[in-house]
Formats: structure tokens, C-alpha cells, sequence
């Protein structure tokens, strides 16, 4: 079974957003890092990652207007075995999007797909920073 254990949102100001759910509900960061197409601050209580992004453009986040968008922009599962997990996702009506890292069996690993309405969401094998399995 899959387990639910990533939110990503996209903010206008990481700091600024940071401080909010650090100070509103205790979240503690657990990691930053600048890609190439975004910036991203992660909070955690411990079971769920909560990723705060900043897009660059369209590249990776599959919106056409990335810096004015502000809102919900995907969730995460944590599943025991990528391959089965994506044959699945893909027998449904999913479609693959994109993989964010090289390597699938470290931490924050994601493989993007697409529900069929469009909905970004994606699988990790060995989950995000300050998620638990």
C-alpha cells in the first residue's frame, strides 16, 4: 500500500512561508536546495514533508505562467517498489511526466506522473526528508 507523505505548494516568498508554518504549526526544516528550474524549502512534523517551491519557468512544473501561480501544486505517495508502483499508475489512465534526481533509492527521489485530469503527483521509493515510511 502507498503511503501518502508529500504536499508540495508553490509560494511567493520561500523565507516568508518558511517562517509562517514554522511558527503556525511547529514545522521544523529538514532541507533547501536551488535546481535549475526551482528552489524549494522543506518542513516536516515528523511523518509528513512539506515542500514550499519557487518555479523558475515551465521546465518541471508544467505551468505555463510558473512565476505567477501560487497554490497546491502536487502530492507525493511513498510506495515499497517504484517499477510496480508505476505499471499500475500507468494501467489506471496515468502518464509519466518527469523523474526530479538520478538516483531511486535515495531520499526525495521522485518520479512525476499525471492523472488522467492532469493532476501532477508523484512516487518515491525511499520517501522525502523528515517523512517517515
Amino acid at each position: 500500500m502507498a503511503r501518502l507523505r508529500h504536499f508540495a505548494i508553490v509560494v511567493r516568498d520561500l523565507e516568508k512561508s518558511a517562517k509562517f508554518y514554522e511558527d503556525a504549526f511547529e514545522l521544523k526544516r529538514v532541507g533547501q536546495e536551488t535546481l535549475d528550474f526551482a528552489s524549494a524549502i522543506c518542513l516536516s512534523d515528523g511523518v509528513i514533508n512539506l515542500a514550499l517551491l519557487n518555479y523558475f519557468g515551465k521546465r518541471g512544473c508544467g505551468l505555463e505562467d510558473a512565476k505567477s501561480f501560487v497554490g497546491a501544486h502536487h502530492f507525493g505517495f511513498q510506495v515499497d517498489d517504484l517499477a510496480a508502483a508505476q505499471k499500475r499508475i500507468e494501467a489506471a489512465g496515468g502518464t509519466f511526466f518527469f523523474d526530479l534526481g538520478k538516483d531511486t533509492a535515495k531520499e526525495n527521489f521522485e518520479r512525476k506522473f499525471k492523472d488522467p485530469d492532469g493532476i501532477i503527483f508523484d512516487i518515491s521509493q525511499k520517501g522525502w526528508r523528515g517523512a517517515t515510511g
